[in-house]
């Protein structure tokens, strides 16, 4: 079926249906500052309440002044990055929304595995481990983005 054999009413029950969860949608995103979440303000993580110990953890470590969440948190690459921001911006709205989270916010393994890629990068020429991928530099040092 095409627009062009939708009926009137057909068409209408259309837009209908797509407009408002389309309006939905993006009022969340505009409501919950969603759009704050495409830069590096590290202060766009904590749009969400539970985040603000996070963020304040955060102006306390000592990667504050060489480091936003991005660096960390976000794979290298434009589609990576922005891919991991839409894949963990949903379902942080979902779990945020729903009540159903963690507390306390735990890191999936997909992030984990991303937080270490980022360990790495930053300090590939100095680091000296034979851990062999078995244990992950937050394991030992969680307190280094985010002190505790």
């Amino acid at each position: 079926m095409t627009f062009s054999t939708l009926s009137c009413s057909g068409y209408l029950i259309w837009i209908t249906l797509t407009s408002i969860p389309t309006g939905f949608v993006a009022g969340t995103f505009i409501y919950s500052k969603g759009y704050s979440y495409m830069l590096d303000d590290p202060r766009a993580c904590a749009n969400c309440h539970v985040m603000n110990d996070h963020l304040k953890s955060y102006e306390r470590s000592s990667h504050h002044h060489v480091a936003n969440c991005n660096s960390c948190h976000t794979p290298e690459g434009f589609i990576p990055k922005y891919f991991s921001k839409a894949v963990n911006g949903w379902n942080h709205g979902l779990a945020f929304t729903t009540g159903n989270h963690p507390w306390p916010l735990k890191l999936t393994d997909y992030n984990k595995k991303i937080t270490q890629q980022s360990c790495m990068k930053c300090h590939q020429g100095i680091l000296q481990t034979n851990h062999n991928d078995k244990v992950n530099c937050i394991h030992c040092h969680s307190s280094v983005g985010h002190i505790r």
